[in-house]
């Protein structure tokens, strides 16, 4: 399917040590590196940084 080719789901996992995962969708063709946004995380009860997971 074209459509699980350019945009695949991505999980993003927190950095601060916790477990909470994020799922989105992402351009592999725009950003082609690895993901990382600054996300709330409700274990922490503050933003950290969610990297992508392969």
């Amino acid at each position: 399917m074209a459509r699980d080719d350019v945009r695949p789901v991505t999980r993003l996992k927190s950095t601060g040590g916790t477990g909470t995962t994020y799922v989105t969708r992402k351009n592999r063709r725009n950003t082609p590196d690895r993901l990382v946004l600054n996300k709330y995380d409700p274990v922490l009860r503050r933003h950290v940084e969610f990297r992508e997971e392969r």
